[in-house]
């Protein structure tokens, strides 16, 4: 199943094309930020930011709360070690 997961932008990689490293339960991943960049909100700001990240893009951000639920409810749901274990071969 592919689903959306919170992350943590930990650092930009490539502003020129909006690329920046996620911590996702430890798993560090590069994903795409251009669907979570805007006028008010710049590459430089996203650090920090909670995410939810889907197939290699930060699809929107999201607050530490939500991501701290999302997360709790995931593991009860036993999905966040699939898309963890896919993440660290590549697959998704």
């Amino acid at each position: 199943m592919c689903l959306g997961i919170p992350g943590q932008i930990i650092a930009i990689t490539d502003a020129e094309r909006l690329l920046a490293k996620v911590d996702i339960s430890g798993v560090k991943r590069e994903v795409n930020i251009a669907c979570i960049v805007s006028d008010e909100h710049s590459v430089e700001q996203c650090i920090g930011d909670w995410v939810l990240v889907h197939v290699g893009f930060a699809m929107s951000r999201i607050d530490e709360d939500e991501a701290a639920r999302t997360l709790q409810v995931l593991e009860e749901l036993g999905e966040v070690q699939e898309e963890l274990d896919a993440m660290l071969q590549g697959v998704r």
